[in-house]
């Protein structure tokens, strides 16, 4: 019998992305952020939760995939990490999915740049691939 692993996912620019939910600390609607100067430009700012200081990385940037539209505030996918926690700003929360380990397919030669890098696989669904977030990958940002 396959294996299965849950997937919190969400949508950006129109794709749908997945990260493993064990990986997953919360999500929550927009927070307010404070700038950091002269951190990479995918750190979007630092976010106060509940007395724990995250990093927010703009995943949008992360993915050199256009910037989100004036007006549109993202959500945060908060991420457990070996540094500490870090929020993927994200365009919008999508459920949980169980998905057979067995299914997860390598990603498509289309995929290019550094998206290439941080997508780990994807399942094929009805109308849609779901593409999963190597999320170790995405948190370490590379040197400004």
């Amino acid at each position: 019998m396959s294996q299965t692993k849950q997937y919190c996912t969400f949508y950006l620019h129109g794709l749908y992305f997945g990260v493993e939910v064990l990986a997953v600390q919360e999500v929550l609607r927009h927070q307010p952020m404070t700038r950091v100067p002269l951190a990479s430009a995918t750190v979007q700012g630092l976010i106060n939760l509940r007395g724990q200081i995250v990093t927010a990385i703009d995943l949008r940037l992360r993915l050199e995939l256009p910037p989100r539209a004036g007006g549109q505030l993202p959500m945060n996918v908060v991420i457990r990490h070996a540094d500490g926690a870090v929020s993927l700003l994200v365009d919008e929360i999508g459920e949980v999915l169980e998905m057979a380990d067995d299914g997860l397919e390598r990603p498509p030669e289309t995929i290019r740049g550094a998206a290439r890098e941080l997508i780990k696989g994807v399942y094929k669904l009805k109308e849609r691939l779901l593409l999963i977030l190597d999320t170790d990958k995405t948190v370490c940002l590379p040197a400004a």
